[in-house]
Parts: C-alpha cells; structure tokens; sequence
C-alpha cells in the first residue's frame, strides 16, 4: 500500500498545486496529517469533502509544491502526470464486471500513447533546440 504524488503544476492564485492520493482512505488521510494538510480539503469523497469536492473523479488532495516535498519524504512515491488515471485503471481493472475492465484497460493504452507522443515531442524539441544552439 502507498501514497502518491504527481508532478502536475497547476496554479492556484500563488500556489502551485499537485495531486496526493493512496491506495487506501486511512494511508491518504494519515499522510495528509503527517505534512500538514487539514482533512476539510480532501477531494472526491462522498462524505469526508466539501459539498463543492465531491464530485472529483477520485479521492485525493491538492496539494502545494512544499507539501509534496513533504510527503515525498515521508515515504510518498513520486509519478508522472499520468498517475491518477493509471492508479484509476489499475482499480478499475480489478472489477468483477468485464465492461469496467476492459475500461481500465482502454485507459492504460491511452496512458501509454500519450507518454509516448510527449517522449516523441521531447526528442523533437530537444533536437531542434540542439540545432539551433550548433549554428
């Protein structure tokens, strides 16, 4: 079992923001405890979030660069962007019902492209910028 954190920037006023879930409630609300991340703020939970948070697409915290680091070294394992929706197709993968499964599936696949079209495109700039610093 574990904590997760992804390496999302968004911005929030001043803040930059990142995703921290779990694998269960009780390791993501002890985590959240541990760094300092009041449990009023968590995401996606039908009865523990904000009549506002409730609709998230899975439980999880915002949380800030400085909390991240935090949870980092308290044992949370860092992931890509993509984190949240493999963790999601990974539990998604583990239903009884062969529809949601194959979902999770379809999800991972789409995970897998768009890692792939973001390396391509890495290279391409890279490559690029390596033309333009030679000449």
């Amino acid at each position: 079992m574990s904590v997760y954190v992804d390496n999302m920037a968004s911005s929030f006023g001043r803040l930059i923001l990142c995703h921290m879930w779990a694998d269960t409630l009780n390791e993501l609300v002890e985590m959240a405890d541990i760094i300092g991340v009041k449990r009023k703020w968590i995401q996606g939970h039908e009865t523990l979030s904000l009549p506002q948070y409730r609709s998230a697409s899975w439980v999880h915290f915002d949380i800030s660069k400085a909390k991240r680091k935090l949870a980092i070294e308290n044992g949370a394992l860092e992931t890509d962007r993509y984190g949240p929706v493999v963790h999601n197709a990974n539990l998604l993968m583990n239903s009884e019902k062969p529809d949601i499964v194959a979902k999770g599936k379809k999800r991972l696949y789409m995970v897998e492209k768009c890692r792939e079209r973001r390396t391509k495109d890495k290279r391409s700039w890279q490559l690029n910028l390596d033309l333009f610093i030679t000449h």
